[in-house]
C-alpha cells in the first residue's frame, strides 16, 4: 500500500456488543493455545446473515455461536465442544461452519443440533479450517489454515462439490491461509495469508485447478496480518487487517481506496459482512472488544450463492 497516496479514511459506528451476561472467565483451552497469559472473555469471528436479516456469529474459544437480531439483540443458539470460526448460510438454510478442532459442520437452525459434514481429507484431519465461501455455482471453498505461517508455509485451500463429493486440495503452501473470497468474476479466489501479510490469487482453471498463483496484495506490516475478506458488486476488495483495527478497501486491481477505521478502538478487526438496507451496511467484527461495528458504504455486498433466493 506504500506505493500509492494514502486511501480516504472511513468512520464506523458500533452496532451492538456482546452483553456482559454472555462473557466468560476468561480462560480456556484455545485461550492458553493462543492467547497465552491473557483473561479472554469473548472472541468474536464469522459473520454472515440469514434471509430475515439476523446476523450469526461465532465465538471461537467458548464453542458458542449467537445470533443478532436487526435491532441488536444477541440469542445464544447453540454452545458445543468445538472451536467454531468462519460461518456461511447456505440457500436452503443450513449452517455451515469452519470448526479448528472438528473441520466442517453443520447447524439445523431448526432444532440447532450440530453435526459432522468434512471432518478429514484422505482419511488425514485438518490443520485447523479457519473460513470458508460458496461461489455463484454452489461450490464450497475453505481455508486448512492450523498454526502454519512463515516457519511453516503449509496451510491448504481446499474446494468441495456438494454434489459429487469430491473434495479438491488447491494449495498446500500457504503462510497461515485464513479468509477468502472469489473474485467479482468468479475466475479467481483471493485468499487472506494472514502471517504473511498479503493477499494471494488462485486463478480456477475449467477443470477445478488452480495454476500460476501469485500475489494479489501485499500488506503494510504489523503484529498480525489480512483476515476475513468481503466484495462488492464493483468488485471491490474489503480486507480486515487484524492488528492495525481497520478494513482496508481496494478496487478490483489492488489500488488502494479506502481505510475504515474500528471506533472502539480495538486493533483486532477479524471479518465482516454486508447486510443491512440494500446491503450497503458493512458489519465488522472488532473480536477485542466484542463489537460488532457498523461502515455505511456507497456500493452493494455483492451476493453470495449462499445468499441466493431458490
Amino acid at each position: 500500500m506504500s506505493f500509492y497516496a494514502p486511501p480516504r479514511v472511513l468512520p464506523t459506528r458500533l452496532f451492538s456488543q456482546l452483553p456482559e451476561g454472555f462473557w466468560r472467565d476468561g480462560d480456556s483451552d484455545w485461550v492458553r493455545a493462543n492467547k497465552p497469559g491473557q483473561r479472554v472473555k469473548s472472541f468474536l469471528e464469522g459473520p454472515s446473515f440469514d434471509l430475515e436479516g439476523n446476523l450469526y456469529v461465532t465465538d471461537i474459544p467458548y464453542g458458542r455461536i449467537f445470533r443478532v437480531t436487526p435491532s441488536g439483540d444477541w440469542q445464544l443458539v447453540v454452545e458445543y465442544d468445538g472451536w467454531p470460526n468462519g460461518l456461511k448460510i447456505h440457500q436452503d438454510g443450513r449452517i455451515f461452519i469452519a470448526d479448528y478442532k472438528h473441520g466442517i459442520l453443520l447447524l439445523n437452525p431448526v432444532d440447532n443440533k450440530i453435526t459432522p459434514f468434512l471432518t478429514h481429507h484422505r482419511s488425514e484431519g485438518f490443520k485447523g479450517v479457519n473460513d470458508l465461501f460458496f461461489d455463484d455455482l454452489g461450490l464450497l471453498y475453505f481455508t486448512d489454515q492450523g498454526q502454519t505461517g512463515q516457519h511453516d508455509p503449509s496451510g491448504r485451500v481446499f474446494r468441495y462439490d456438494l454434489d459429487t463429493q469430491q473434495l479438491t486440495c488447491l494449495i498446500d503452501n500457504g503462510p497461515s491461509p485464513n479468509g477468502l473470497v472469489m473474485d467479482i468474476d468468479q475466475k479467481a479466489l483471493l485468499v487472506a495469508m494472514t502471517r504473511g501479510n498479503a493477499v494471494w490469487r488462485l486463478p480456477i482453471q475449467t477443470d477445478g485447478s488452480t495454476t500460476k498463483v501469485g500475489i494479489f496484495l501485499t500488506m503494510a506490516g504489523g503484529v498480525s496480518g489480512a483476515d476475513g475478506m468481503a466484495l462488492d458488486t464493483e468488485g471491490n476488495l474489503y480486507i480486515c487487517d487484524a492488528g492495525n483495527g481497520c478494513v482496508w478497501v481496494t478496487d478490483r486491481h489492488a489500488v488502494p481506496l479506502y481505510r475504515i477505521e474500528a471506533c472502539t478502538g480495538g486493533r483486532t478487526v477479524t471479518n465482516l459482512a454486508f447486510g443491512g438496507p440494500g446491503n450497503r451496511s458493512l458489519h465488522i467484527i472488532d473480536s477485542s472488544t466484542g463489537s460488532i461495528l457498523i461502515a455505511d458504504l456507497e456500493h452493494s455486498g455483492n451476493p453470495m450463492f449462499s445468499h441466493a433466493t431458490t
